[in-house]
């Protein structure tokens, strides 16, 4: 079973998820490495969301799992940060301190806003809102270094008033292009997020053309999350990632061991 380097637990604002029960579930489907990645959205404006990870005890607790499973399964610790760049200098300064393997860097707030929530499309029509974020998360990546791999790039779509019915990667392609060069130029890798299955969207995120079009133009840095919030959710769907990914032109995948990719055939 394929790595899942994407995993929330009871640490993040939106799960409640022992550690322990994601690693069991983990260790039950015949993974030989995971990493916990909680959610770190430092100033999330959204009223009522709670993204601000506890440290202090998220660090040690994650340490507590990878030592009381060694010989079992590889526990890694990581972290998913909010990118958002009028906190950039807490940004640059927190990531190079933080004890982790691996940094997802995500955005899941535009001004202050989230795209999960319906008010996020108010006042303008999808295309607007689609294109909005791929600028702003072009802008974003374009000024911070303190992250490893771009979370689930075309996360907006699970939450479009229609999805992805109308929405293809050449319908956005002057947007998402200039963003898959730019992870290429800076060695920055991509995730590929099954939790676009787990959507209804019938694609994980980004979708297989954009995933094609990123090995095209040279980038070998993929990492495989399911984004998964409770156990049953762990590995979701990987099964088919392996025949898929090598449609794309992918023939390895990438975990993060203290930040450095580590490659591993599919």
């Amino acid at each position: 079973m394929l790595c899942d380097f994407h995993l929330h637990t009871e640490f993040s604002g939106d799960s409640e998820t022992p550690v322990r029960d994601q690693t069991e579930r983990a260790i039950a489907l015949g993974m030989k490495e995971i990493c916990i990645t909680d959610h770190h959205d430092y100033d999330a404006l959204e009223a009522g969301d709670t993204f601000l990870l506890d440290l202090d005890s998220y660090f040690p607790a994650i340490e507590t799992i990878r030592q009381e499973y060694a010989g079992r399964i590889h526990v890694r610790t990581g972290i998913e940060l909010g990118l958002q760049l009028h906190i950039r200098d807490y940004l640059e300064q927190l990531a190079p301190s933080l004890p982790v393997d691996f940094i997802i860097g995500s955005n899941h707030y535009i001004q202050g806003k989230d795209p999960y929530y319906p008010s996020f499309y108010e006042n303008c029509t999808e295309r607007e809102a689609y294109t909005h974020y791929f600028e702003v998360t072009l802008n974003r990546i374009r000024c911070l270094e303190c992250y490893d791999v771009l979370g689930h790039l075309d996360y907006i779509v699970r939450y479009g008033p229609n999805k992805n019915r109308d929405y293809s990667y050449p319908a956005y392609q002057e947007y998402i292009d200039p963003i898959l060069k730019h992870l290429i130029d800076h060695g920055k890798g991509l995730e590929c997020n099954t939790g676009g299955f787990r959507a209804g969207l019938g694609h994980p995120h980004p979708m297989e053309d954009i995933l094609t079009r990123y090995r095209t133009l040279g980038g070998e840095i993929l990492t495989i999350g399911s984004d998964a919030h409770t156990p049953a959710y762990v590995g979701y769907e990987f099964f088919r990632l392996p025949d898929l990914l090598r449609q794309c032109g992918f023939r390895y995948y990438t975990v993060f061991h203290q930040r450095k990719p580590v490659f591993l055939p599919l």
